[in-house]
């Protein structure tokens, strides 16, 4: 009796069944809207908004690579660890998250410049974001996806093929503006300056409207609710902060930079 109490106890802590999942990408996409809101009158402190009221901290290369690392490795257990590894489709799928956390995690820590710095409680609630995000997408591709849900047809599919560009022009959108923000100043100088060039032509924070844009791909390439509830949540946690960076800027730069007409993070909407 007591055995079968177990095994009965044990299938409802599997997290890979549908039942189990569905729940988590529902409690994810009701707190976006919970942290949508949060957001905008908490203002997370890192980067150009980095406030030592965060409590400790350690440097940004150093904060980067343990915030970020976590979803890669996660997604790589997941799928090394799957039945479904060597199956084309979600094999490719993975991959193409694990290149994005892999540049995100090994290559921009390393092209970071000056010496700002990350609280650990920022590191530590990244690092609970991304797994999540990592199981959401993962567990969706390897264990949870209906048996056939992604024949290697999927490949070649009118949705893959969308997403995937969608996906390449988010990144190179937010690779680019990454540059340009790197390079705004000379060594020694400490001013600030109106970032311009690429998509900064169109909105405050074209590195958001980046991430979010490949986030909208791979929803789209998958064609998960998993992959959905990554873009909602992508939205939610850089829209108030691309906001926030706006108002600082019209309040350091004033008409000079209220004339560039620029939307928060998605070019002529917001």
């Amino acid at each position: 009796m007591l055995r079968a109490r177990n095994r009965c106890l044990m299938s409802h802590l599997n997290i890979f069944s549908p039942d189990f999942y569905y729940s988590v990408v529902g409690v994810m996409l009701v707190l976006a809207v919970v942290v949508f809101v949060a957001l905008h009158r908490v203002t997370a402190g890192y980067g150009m908004m980095y406030n030592r009221r965060w409590g400790p901290s350690v440097n940004n290369r150093l904060g980067w690579v343990l915030m970020e690392a976590p979803a890669f490795v996660a997604m790589l257990c997941l799928w090394l660890f799957s039945a479904r590894r060597v199956e084309p489709a979600p094999m490719v799928m993975g991959m193409l998250f694990l290149f994005h956390y892999f540049q995100r995690s090994f290559v921009f820590p390393l092209k970071i410049k000056g010496k700002s710095r990350m609280p650990l409680a920022i590191i530590l609630m990244g690092v609970i974001f991304n797994v999540i995000n990592a199981y959401m997408i993962g567990g969706w591709l390897f264990y949870v996806a209906p048996e056939g849900y992604y024949p290697v047809s999927w490949l070649w599919s009118p949705l893959f093929i969308s997403g995937v560009l969608v996906f390449v022009a988010g990144m190179a959108i937010n690779w680019n503006s990454d540059h340009i923000i790197r390079n705004l100043r000379r060594p020694g100088d400490t001013r600030h300056y109106i970032p311009r060039g690429g998509f900064y032509r169109y909105v405050t924070s074209a590195n958001y409207f980046g991430e979010f844009l490949e986030w909208t791909g791979y929803a789209l390439l998958t064609w998960s609710i998993g992959g959905v509830a990554f873009a909602v949540w992508t939205f939610a946690n850089l829209a108030p902060r691309a906001r926030k960076i706006h108002a600082r800027y019209v309040a350091e730069f004033g008409d000079e930079y209220t004339r560039l007409n620029r939307k928060y993070i998605i070019p002529y909407i917001y």
